[in-house]
């Protein structure tokens, strides 16, 4: 019985072995769809939710949005963000307002979840596609998003809101309770 077992399982392993060369004869006749990086660098499309690195964009005045606050610093599950702010008195109201100094972002550290970027209240900081990070040391992962000279950016002025109600003009533009020009008044 144990030289029929043994005789079988010699035929096994050899019908094994035959299905695992056609496979591989199979794939060795195939056309290659390798894609040929360095090659293809500017046609690839990747995905609009392709998360590779952290950015903070600048505006043509090198202003950003970061007020400095430490959200995504503090929603950062593995801490690969820093935000190092200094005390500065504020030109038009005189009291002291927290100012970026340095925003360090360590991506060697990041696993892309994007919670900083979601939980950015002023959407400062972005994600982009660019995903070449090839350094020869750990030390140049680590990256400052905020450029040298960089500043908050000003705030909009809001224009006054003005109502117009039984044909009166209501704001702090114009006196309250005079009446709209009939040229100005909108029939709907």
């Amino acid at each position: 019985m144990k030289f029929f077992r043994y005789i079988k399982n010699i035929f096994l392993g050899i019908w094994h072995l035959l299905q695992g060369m056609y496979i591989t004869m199979l794939n060795f006749v195939r056309p290659k769809l390798t894609e040929q990086y360095p090659e293809n660098r500017g046609k690839h499309v990747y995905f609009e939710r392709f998360r590779a690195l952290l950015t903070m964009p600048h505006d043509e005045n090198n202003h950003h949005k970061c007020t400095a606050c430490g959200i995504c610093m503090n929603g950062c599950p593995n801490g690969t963000i820093t935000v190092i702010s200094k005390m500065e008195n504020d030109p038009v109201t005189g009291k002291p307002k927290r100012v970026l100094d340095k925003y360090l972002y360590d991506l060697g550290g990041c696993t892309f979840c994007e919670l900083c970027v979601r939980n950015c209240p002023f959407n400062a900081i972005v994600f982009t596609n660019q995903f070449e990070h090839s350094v020869f040391t750990k030390e140049r992962l680590v990256k400052q998003l905020n450029r040298p000279g960089s500043s908050l950016a000003p705030k909009p002025v809001q224009k006054p809101e003005v109502k117009v109600s039984n044909g009166n003009v209501e704001g702090p533009a114009l006196h309250k309770g005079q009446p709209v020009p009939p040229e100005k008044t909108q029939t709907i």
